[in-house]
């Protein structure tokens, strides 16, 4: 009786919430990185590394899978505040995002110096030089480590 009980409640609870998932994007004139948040929302993992001429593809396909309840796209400025020479493509990009996919809210977020903070966390956790050199795997750790201090800094 008291396990039936425990099922019902976790059941209704998982139906009660959403349980989409937060993806991040890195986004650039040639690549993207894409990280995803589990569906409870407390763990970001990269995803993948796409060209960006196929972010768009990518997205619908994915999306049709999953429920995606918010998608975070890092902007670029310099410490100064102003844009960088990527701040244009980034902000078409989003405008891009909001036609495609108008229900889910697009949210911006700081990404000074993400790829580098990047290529120093993929050093610090042993990755083998060959592996680093990689093109795209500096993108989706940057996606991860954005998505990652987004959770943190909006957990409830």
């Amino acid at each position: 009786m008291y396990f039936q009980s425990l099922q019902l409640v976790t059941s209704f609870y998982l139906r009660s919430i959403r349980m989409g998932r937060i993806l991040a994007l890195d986004y650039g004139k040639k690549r993207t990185g894409i990280a995803v948040t589990d569906p409870l929302k407390i763990i970001a993992t990269g995803l993948t590394t796409v060209d960006s001429q196929t972010l768009f593809d990518f997205l619908k396909t994915y999306i049709s899978k999953e429920t995606v309840e918010k998608i975070l796209i890092g902007e670029p400025y310099n410490l100064d505040g102003s844009e960088t020479d990527s701040t244009a493509a980034v902000k078409h990009c989003i405008r891009r995002l909001k036609n495609s996919f108008p229900e889910i809210p697009i949210v911006t977020i700081d990404e000074s110096y993400t790829s580098k903070m990047a290529s120093r966390a993929m050093v610090e956790m042993g990755m083998k030089k060959k592996d680093r050199q990689k093109k795209g795997m500096i993108d989706e750790v940057a996606a991860t480590m954005m998505l990652q201090e987004f959770l943190a800094n909006n957990s409830m």
